[in-house]
């Protein structure tokens, strides 16, 4: 496997409040069939000289690595919280799963190995599951909670935001069969793909925040999920506010999801 920075790109802003820096990267793997860049935000004054949480924060359907710092103030959670952030690029539209039709489509994979692994071994982080946290919005929401389920000794923190948590509601839809498979002929997998067949792993010790809008198409699925959840007796912070699956609606949600992560760090 080999690992690569093929540009990098050093924004500072020098403003007393904000003074972060942005890198690119690329990181590839065996786990798919192309390199992805993503973008790794560190905050003002990072040092070799002191370890840092991370969260990783995934993009929706149709997106990549760059959604979040072109469309959102995220960047300022870096020095808001002193952690840093890693946005990867988890493809089009592959959901963010090892898919078992599509080759070479294990994005569940690549992003808990392979980009964990090179943050860790590149950056000066907290190499824990306490100090490590993913969320995301739409597919990433989807994205965040499966892959910190199937990997519960690397995330032990998780969030999702206006996440697509049961796909096969909108089994045709953003090319989900593409990755799942047939709705029909691969049903079983569809079902145990949905969050809510594995809500109780996160008894792990995973700490858990889910937010979704009032509006948003994807309410219904959260409400059950959270239903489900307090039905395991699953500590978790679950938000509804009014808005839809946009922008402001997300840009708001992750400085909340940001400050419960951060919460959650401070008490390790």
């Amino acid at each position: 496997m080999k690992h690569s920075i093929i540009a990098l790109l050093t924004m500072v802003f020098c403003s007393a409040a904000n003074a972060y820096q942005a890198e690119t990267i690329t990181i590839d793997s065996n786990a798919i069939q192309k390199d992805h860049k993503a973008i790794v935000v560190l905050p003002d004054g990072y040092s070799q000289k002191r370890q840092y949480p991370v969260v990783y924060v995934l993009h929706g359907w149709s997106g990549n690595q760059t959604d979040w710092t072109k469309r959102t103030s995220i960047a300022e959670q870096a020095d808001i919280h002193n952690v840093i952030l890693v946005m990867p690029d988890g493809d089009y539209d592959k959901w963010y799963i090892d898919s078992p039709v599509l080759e070479g489509s294990n994005y569940q994979s690549y992003i808990a190995k392979d980009v964990v692994g090179y943050i860790d071994q590149h950056y000066s982080t907290k190499a824990d599951r306490s100090y490590r946290a993913i969320t995301g919005l739409s597919m990433g929401g989807y994205g965040a909670l499966n892959i910190s389920l199937m990997n519960t000794e690397t995330f032990g923190n998780a969030g999702s935001i206006s996440g697509g948590v049961n796909p096969a509601n909108f089994s045709y839809n953003w090319g989900l069969e593409k990755v799942f498979g047939d709705p029909v002929q691969n049903k079983s997998f569809w079902e145990r793909k949905a969050i809510k067949h594995s809500a109780h792993k996160f008894l792990s010790g995973i700490n858990l925040a889910l937010d979704c809008g009032t509006d948003d198409f994807f309410i219904e699925d959260n409400r059950e999920l959270h239903s489900i959840l307090n039905a395991y007796k699953v500590a978790h912070d679950y938000t509804e506010r009014p808005g839809a699956h946009t922008w402001d609606y997300w840009n708001n949600a992750i400085a909340y999801q940001m400050l419960f992560f951060s919460s959650k760090f401070e008490q390790q």
